[in-house]
C-alpha cells in the first residue's frame, strides 16, 4: 500500500460580518474535522480596515474555541499569503483563512497510485454556482 504523508491542502478565504465567525461556523470547521474530513492545518482572523489595512491573528490569539483543535502546521499561511488573500476582503470587513488538508482526497489519492493511477486535475465549482445551476436545471425540468 502506498500512503502520501499529505493530501492535497487548500486555502479557504471565508469573509464574514463582524470581527468573529458566528458559532455555527466554528462549529462546522469542527465537525469537518471530527469526521477526518479535512484536518485544519492552519487558521489564521484577517480583518480589513476601511483604509485597506489588513491586519490577522493567528487561531492562538483570537480567542475562538476549538476545543481540542490541534493545527499540525501552524504557521504555514504565512505574511505574504495572508496580505494578498485579505486585500481581496472589502474594506470593513473580517474572514477566516483556512488552510485544510482533503483527507478524503488523500486517501483516494494514495489508492490510485497504489494501483498505477494518480488525480490530474480537481476543480472546485463553488457552492451558490452550483445551487444556482441546479436550481435553474429543475426549473426548466419543472416547465417541460
Amino acid at each position: 500500500m502506498t500512503d502520501l504523508e499529505y493530501g492535497p491542502v487548500e486555502l479557504v478565504l471565508a469573509e464574514f460580518d463582524g470581527d468573529l465567525p458566528n458559532p455555527g461556523v466554528i462549529e462546522a470547521i469542527s465537525a469537518l474535522v471530527d469526521a477526518g474530513t479535512v484536518r485544519l492545518l492552519d487558521l489564521v482572523l484577517i480583518a480589513r480596515d476601511e483604509d485597506g489595512t489588513v491586519n490577522y491573528l493567528e487561531l492562538d490569539d483570537t480567542g475562538i474555541e476549538f476545543g481540542e483543535l490541534n493545527l499540525v502546521a501552524d504557521g504555514i499561511a504565512g505574511d505574504e499569503d495572508v496580505q494578498e488573500l485579505g486585500g481581496r476582503l472589502a474594506p470593513g470587513s473580517s474572514a477566516l483563512l483556512l488552510v485544510v488538508e482533503l483527507l478524503w482526497v488523500k486517501n483516494l489519492a494514495s489508492r490510485l497510485l497504489e494501483s498505477g493511477g494518480r488525480v490530474v486535475d480537481a476543480i472546485r465549482i463553488p457552492a451558490p454556482v452550483v445551487s444556482a445551476i441546479v436550481a435553474e436545471a429543475m426549473a426548466e425540468s419543472v416547465a417541460e
